[in-house]
């Protein structure tokens, strides 16, 4: 079956995200389950003031252990100790890939996304993978909405915002009016537009190659296009995507775009239209409704893709893991 995760707005209490099947034990590195409901993390009297509060990307911690609180903060630190500086005179491309989720979909597909981008971008040395334990590993700082912004944080001192450009990648399951954050049963966040966008405007990073992979991800769009962004989403603003059981080693988005069509030394539209078509087959073969993948590429954006995309390794590599359609 294939899973849906919708966040109403107007929920007073969310409702508890599937678990989904746990049948993949091929290690000791097994991510919680979701077993609680999630909470509702609005502050507000009415639906006006509900909707100002998660576009401040709220944020709720329970139960973590102080042993694993420090445990997280040292990965991470190690982590962004490792991004190498920018290389005046060259556009470098600092990639980050995000897994907002504990269900195991979404770190494998992060890690994977990690290495596909960075080959491809020339990212190596400037490439941070934030993810959970998969069922196989665990050795990555986990993907939070802190720890994404930190990350982002971080990669802004490093870069030259002028001269380099920000690739990122989040996988996670998505509602109208964000990112969802959930670890297990002790870690709940919405990543709205609004806090993205304020995140980036704060630090200076204009030029961005961001690609969303959730539920309703087109809601990014008109909040964070610019001259110099690049944005593609694994759905429009009021469409579902597909693949995200946790067994799954790929998302439908993730599999068509990442572990094919950027595999590929094609430019970036033509390996979005070749994704597109591809999940609107998978789709079509499933009878399900599509999610319809969005691209907004801004008007100077293409003079520094351009630029990086004549870089990119001119043999393709083969994609790895089992298709998100298998299942």
């Amino acid at each position: 079956m294939i899973k849906r995760v919708c966040i109403g707005l107007s929920l007073i209490s969310f409702l508890a995200l599937p678990a989904g099947s746990q049948e993949r034990k091929e290690g000791v590195h097994q991510p919680p389950e979701h077993t609680a409901p999630f909470p509702n993390l609005a502050i507000g009297k009415n639906r006006r003031e509900a909707a100002q509060s998660f576009e401040l990307a709220p944020q709720l911690e329970r139960g973590v252990p102080a042993r694993e609180m420090l445990e997280q903060s040292r990965r991470l630190d190690r982590a962004l100790g490792q991004i190498a500086p920018q290389q005046p005179g060259r556009i470098d491309a600092y990639v980050l890939t995000v897994a907002l989720d504990s269900d195991p979909v979404f770190a494998r597909e992060a890690r994977e996304a990690g290495e596909v981008l960075s080959r491809r971008y020339g990212g190596k040395g400037r490439t941070l993978t934030l993810a959970g334990p998969d069922g196989v590993r665990d050795d990555l700082p986990r993907g939070s909405i802190r720890s994404l912004i930190l990350g982002l944080a971080h990669i802004a001192e490093v870069m030259d915002p002028d001269e380099d450009v920000l690739v990122i990648y989040t996988t996670s399951h998505g509602a109208k009016i964000g990112l969802v954050n959930h670890y297990g049963d002790s870690e709940y966040g919405i990543f709205s537009p609004k806090r993205m966008k304020s995140v980036f405007e704060e630090l200076g990073i204009k030029r961005r190659l961001l690609i969303i992979s959730a539920c309703y991800s087109g809601v990014f769009i008109p909040e964070l296009s610019s001259p110099d962004t690049a944005i593609l989403t694994a759905a429009a603003a009021q469409r579902t995507s597909f693949g995200c059981e946790a067994e799954n080693d790929w998302t439908f988005y993730g599999d068509a775009l990442i572990n094919r069509a950027l595999r590929k030394p094609q430019p970036l539209a033509d390996a979005a239209k070749e994704a597109t078509r591809q999940i609107a087959s998978w789709e079509a073969s499933r009878g399900l409704t599509a999610s319809l993948p969005q691209i907004s590429v801004g008007a100077d954006a293409g003079d520094w893709l351009d630029q990086l995309e004549a870089r990119m390794p001119q043999v393709a590599t083969a994609p790895v893991g089992r298709p998100s359609i298998g299942q």
